[in-house]
Parts: structure tokens; sequence; C-alpha cells
């Protein structure tokens, strides 16, 4: 079985372009994921655009966090989102109950302003 390969929405933007060019006619399902992603790519969701280099970069660092550093979801998550403040940290992770310290919360915070 093949390992999972977590993307930012930048890529899926883009691939998702490519695709729609070789097609005719695009379907409703189609239209509203192209829709999607290139609003999550852009800068209205969140006041920062996303791109594949922050996101590679950031998603790599955070394998330093030990207590995600074995979850690629929630470094993608965290890696899409960029958050940066403790309570912004604490709602990705509660649905997950996650563990984690202060200094994990400081460590992502830091991963994410060298990375911005």
């Amino acid at each position: 079985m093949s390992e999972k390969k977590y993307v930012d929405f930048s890529t899926v933007r883009d691939l998702l372009q490519n695709a729609n060019e070789e097609r005719e006619e695009q379907s409703m399902e189609q239209q509203k994921a192209m829709e999607h992603a290139e609003w999550a790519a852009s800068n209205n969701r969140g006041g920062q655009a996303t791109t594949d280099k922050i996101f590679t970069q950031l998603f790599d660092a955070l394998s330093d966090v030990e207590c995600i550093s074995e979850n690629g979801m929630l470094r993608s998550k965290i890696a899409e989102i960029r958050p940066d403040s403790p309570s912004q940290i604490r709602v990705i992770l509660a649905p997950h109950r996650i563990q984690i310290s202060e200094g994990e919360i400081d460590q992502i915070i830091t991963h994410v302003k060298q990375t911005s």
C-alpha cells in the first residue's frame, strides 16, 4: 500500500486547472471543487495565500513537534492554515483529543513564523 501524500490547495488548484483544460465539459462537482480550491489557495481565506513551497517547508518542519510528528493529516492541516496563536492550534487539535504542551504550541508558532 502506498504512503499518503498531503498537498496544499494551490497544488490542488493547479492539478484541477490542468485536468479541466483537457476536458470538454465540467460536471457541477468538478466546477465546485475548482471554485473551492481557487478560494482556499487565495488571500480570501485567512488573509494568506497558500504556496506549495511554504506548505512543504512547514509540513516538514512540523515533524519536530512530538505530539503531531506521526500524524501527517494534522501536520498538513496546520501547514495549510498556518495558525499564529495558541487558541488556533488548540482548535485544530481539539477534535483529535491530542494533548499538547505549551512548549509544543510555542514550537508550532515558531515554525509558522519562520516559514511565512
